[in-house]
């Protein structure tokens, strides 16, 4: 039987997994920082936030608003939704989607890669 500190404890550890390869991946970064967020782990690039673990599974990546329907198109891609609406200019990649170490340089790069042109808060 599993009990919610099971389901916890996975949580956590999946998040910190995914987490540790995302380090390795910005392990050249410059202008890297991380802060829990949305029950998961951020990485910000120039305070901006480029990515998260996230603790409901899976990747949260920040794209231009205007790539959003497009990149929807892909397998294993479903909107962010906040506060119950869909928010332009994010991505929630589910664990499907990261698994190889490939898929998951694809997402990061594109999350990075967008907010190093936006100016450093």
């Amino acid at each position: 039987m599993t009990t919610q500190n099971d389901e916890v404890s996975s949580q956590q550890s999946s998040v910190a997994d995914l987490a540790e390869r995302i380090r390795e991946i910005l392990a050249t970064e410059r202008g890297l920082t991380e802060k829990r967020m949305f029950g998961g782990l951020a990485f910000m690039v120039n305070g901006h936030m480029a990515v998260a673990a996230s603790g409901r599974g899976g990747l949260l990546v920040r794209v231009p608003a205007d790539q959003t329907e497009t990149l929807l198109q892909r397998a294993h891609v479903a909107p962010m939704i906040m506060a119950g609406r869909e928010t332009r200019g994010w991505l929630r990649v589910d664990a499907d989607g990261v698994r190889t170490t490939r898929q998951l340089q694809s997402w990061v790069r594109r999350g990075v890669d967008h907010v190093k042109g936006l100016p450093p808060k």
